[in-house]
């Protein structure tokens, strides 16, 4: 008999609001995760200065260092973003860049999911590609399927602060997390 696989995610949010629908999402993934997978929520990312080269040579601010090595000690991550004008919002993009800048890169070789939330038709997709692409340049392995897009998302929700409570879009973040198992389990097993 093989042991169950032990692995911790933690989520990267890229809302600010407190009434997020995104934020609702990434609530709900620790009761949604597989077996042997344990998820933890980083912390705000509202506590980044603007990114400033000037900034940097002073030294990291201390959320940024600590995010980083959370990122670095996890399994995977998963980004639980809206999206702002056909893209990512502009203090997740700040978050980004200052964590990139961190050495040793904490998303480097990292098994990433990204998951959107909006209340629009196409459930953040343009934001996913965008961010995609930030993901390239810091060489996460980013899982390609399911992407898991949650648009009309105010008919999947319910309560103050919201929920998510629709049992299609759980049981489909549901199958999304067990991909990103496998892919951090291959990940792990190369290393």
């Amino acid at each position: 008999m093989t042991e169950p696989v032990s692995l911790h995610f933690v989520t990267l949010l890229g809302s600010l609001r407190k009434g997020s629908l995104n934020a609702a999402v990434a609530r709900a993934l620790p009761a949604l995760a597989p077996a042997g997978v344990r998820i933890s929520a980083l912390g705000s990312i509202a506590d980044f200065p603007h990114y400033d080269a000037d900034l940097q040579g002073a030294g990291f601010p201390p959320p940024v260092l600590a995010m980083a090595e959370q990122i670095r000690a996890a399994d995977g991550v998963v980004i639980v973003t809206p999206e702002y004008n056909y893209s990512i919002p502009g203090a997740l993009k700040n978050a980004i860049d200052w964590l990139s800048r961190v050495s040793p890169q904490p998303f480097a070789g990292k098994a990433v999911a990204i998951q959107s939330v909006s209340p629009g038709l196409l459930g953040g997709a343009r934001a996913q590609y965008h961010l995609r692409q930030s993901l390239v340049f810091l060489d996460a392995h980013v899982l390609n399927k399911p992407e898991v897009m949650v648009g009309q998302a105010a008919g999947r929700m319910g309560g103050d602060p919201p929920e998510l409570h629709d049992a299609a879009t759980r049981d489909f973040i549901g199958t999304q997390l067990q991909a990103l198992a496998a892919l951090a389990a291959k990940l792990g097993r190369a290393a």
